[in-house]
């Protein structure tokens, strides 16, 4: 469990963490000087059965708001500290809103400073913090009085953070990227770069390969310690140090992350809900310079709202933080605005997109979307997205947002009964709405070929165009695939249609075919070419191709040469022979002038016939020679030889015995 430290300047917070814990947490020499807290303090309470409660002290004075904003990122309990002299002062007013805007719902309100004041005055200083506590969400937290000069009280309130210790829910590790929180970086003589943080999500490892982002550096971890001691791993919940290589320190920042490759996006824009402190004066306006605090980083940005609207003090809403520089984050995180000097604290909200794009005016798709990601659960918001029409998920966005490690998403899709459609970008749509996209498609299809049964099909991105536009091209690719797995549908040459589409079943081309077909069997091995079939027929010879080329596609003809096409029946009766011959030759090899010769045409139109078989696969060509590759029916259908088998040369004659 980790705890921090709130409260007004020279109230005790680092007394108070020396009592609990025996360690003096400020450690600049300047602070040794003035006698106050400049940076972040850190020290440990080991715990009775095991395990750690980390103390994060912050500053109290209000010049040093930003480096006690990095102190509180990632914390799961707060020590609110008040003394009995001065009761509620203005920075504890403002560290108690930053406690709130950032969701810190468990803590205790301390009483520092007993042994200066009457019991009565102690008892007036705790019902203004407990006033003070009720609006917000550490409302109804306990409060101790202690002395960190007498000692009363110091173990009455170590024994209550042990028992939140121990009734604290770790975080979850599994099914997330590893995720630290930078709020140091140094050099150490012999082991290189260290940095300490709060790990918020996954777990790390001795050898593990990371990001630091934004800036993008590749490292791997060398070690990590936690509370100075060698641990095999950290995991989220823990304060921990990495020593690091393949980074200088001095390249290191508070306010960059060591995390997973794959949620290494910074980004300039997020989506957020923000909540405008009500104390406010004046509303919050489109455009508004801010400090942006999220986990350790402070950065410059401004807020953009939809229609160029505000937020009025006390409300809440929607807005787009556009950052001066990139920045990471995810779904979920908690950050604070200040004003543009960083005397005022504004509020603060929560991180919805943390990869937006550039509002757009009234996009109904992207406002449904942004409530999706406000789902109380990523569960529930995926479901939430599966229902927006005409919108497929992107899920390497959705995966990137809520930081869920590749098992953890498959299994999340198919409790979503998912589709998962496309390869270069992975899109997700309802199971149910993938089924019906795929009978409109055939529906479409029967519609078009109804309405014009002389065409192969529908081009594949015009169908794509009708039924969904809003699907990826590959995606769409993939939605069909099911349908062409099951015979449902044929795609060639970038043309859908139905099985058994016959381009040629229509009047019209019946009664070409009744013409056509006759003068193509008549010509038997040697049907007559386009143009010479043309004049026999009296026909246009555009017509005639344009025919022949409809029937080739539903495989009445098949076209052997340029402008030579034969009917099927005649082919399957070619290849017959071609099979008988081999059979009858020495070792099943034949040449192209044997088989000329047995079918009784000329060399260059044998040697086309042999051609086209070779590319079929039915023969295969050695050398000059050619034997059977595979059978010829399934492709052609059955057909018996035209010519008789091939005489045998006779042999030497065998000596007479006597």
């Amino acid at each position: 469990m980790i705890v921090a430290t709130a409260g007004h300047i020279d109230h005790g917070k680092t007394l108070l963490v020396k009592k609990l814990t025996g360690v003096d947490t400020d450690h600049l020499p300047e602070e040794k000087t003035r006698g106050i807290s400049i940076d972040l303090g850190f020290a440990y309470l080991p715990l009775p059965g095991g395990g750690l409660i980390g103390f994060v002290d912050v500053p109290g004075h209000e010049r040093f708001i930003r480096n006690m904003l990095a102190g509180v990122c990632g914390i799961d309990f707060a020590l609110l500290v008040a003394a009995a002299d001065d009761g509620v002062m203005p920075q504890t007013v403002e560290h108690l809103q930053i406690l709130d805007l950032l969701g810190i719902r468990q803590g205790i309100a301390v009483i520092t400073k007993t042994d200066r004041v009457a019991p009565a005055r102690v008892s007036e200083v705790e019902a203004q913090v407990q006033a003070l506590l009720a609006e917000t969400a550490l409302a109804g937290i306990p409060s101790l009085p202690i002395s960190s000069v007498t000692g009363a009280g110091i173990d009455s309130l170590r024994e209550a953070l042990v028992a939140a210790a121990a009734d604290h829910t770790t975080r979850r590790t599994d099914g997330q990227h590893f995720r630290l929180a930078i709020d140091r970086a140094f050099s150490v003589a012999g082991s290189g770069t260290v940095v300490t943080g709060t790990v918020f999500n996954g777990k790390a490892s001795p050898g593990d390969r990371l990001v630091l982002s934004p800036l993008g550096t590749k490292v791997r971890v060398r070690g990590v310690q936690v509370r100075g001691e060698v641990v095999e791993h950290a995991r989220a919940g823990e304060r921990c140090a990495l020593n690091l290589s393949g980074v200088d320190a001095e390249a290191v920042a508070r306010g960059d992350w060591v995390l997973n490759e794959a949620i290494h996006s910074p980004s300039q824009r997020l989506d957020v809900r923000f909540t405008l402190l009500a104390g406010e004066r004046e509303s919050l306006k489109h455009w508004t310079p801010v400090h942006l605090h999220l986990a350790t980083a402070d950065v410059m940005a401004r807020v953009a709202f939809r229609d160029k609207g505000v937020i009025v003090p006390g409300g809440s809403g929607h807005a787009q933080l556009v950052t001066e520089q990139p920045i990471g984050a995810l779904n979920g995180d908690r950050f604070i605005l200040r004003d543009r000097s960083a005397t005022r604290t504004l509020g603060g909200g929560l991180v919805i997109d943390p990869l937006a794009r550039a509002a757009r005016r009234g996009d109904p798709a992207r406002l449904a979307a942004g409530s999706a990601l406000e789902r109380a659960t990523p569960e529930e918001a995926f479901r939430e997205l599966l229902k927006i029409p005409d919108r497929a998920v992107d899920l390497s966005h959705f995966e990137a947002v809520f930081n869920f490690t590749p098992e953890r998403a498959a299994s999340l899709y198919r409790s979503a009964d998912a589709a998962l459609l496309g390869r270069a970008q992975r899109v997700g749509i309802a199971r149910a709405h993938a089924e019906a996209l795929r009978e409109r498609a055939l529906a479409r299809l029967a519609e078009f070929h109804r309405a014009r049964p002389q065409a192969p099909g529908i081009q594949l991105d015009a169908l794509h165009a009708q039924l969904c536009p809003w699907l990826a091209a590959d995606a769409f690719l993939d939605l069909l695939r099911d349908l062409t797995d099951a015979r449902r549908l044929e795609i060639s040459g970038g043309t859908a249609r139905l099985p058994g589409h016959d381009t040629t079943d229509n009047p019209a081309d019946a009664r070409m075919s009744q013409a056509v077909m006759p003068a193509l069997l008549q010509g038997g091995f040697s049907p007559p070419m386009v143009a010479e079939l043309a004049v026999r027929l009296g026909l246009k010879e555009a017509v005639i191709r344009d025919f022949l080329h409809r029937m080739t596609k539903a495989g009445q003809v098949m076209r052997v040469a340029e402008d030579r096409f034969y009917p099927k029946a005649t082919l399957a009766t070619l290849a017959a022979n071609a099979a008988l011959l081999a059979r009858h030759s020495s070792r099943g090899l034949f040449t192209a002038a044997q088989y000329r010769d047995a079918v009784g045409i000329g060399r260059t139109l044998a040697i086309k016939i042999l051609e086209f078989f070779d590319a079929l696969g039915i023969t295969q060509r050695i050398g000059d020679t050619r034997r059977m590759h595979r059978n010829f029916v399934p492709i052609l259908g059955a057909a018996k030889p035209s010519i008789a088998p091939p005489a045998k040369k006779p042999g030497p004659q065998a000596p007479i015995v006597r």
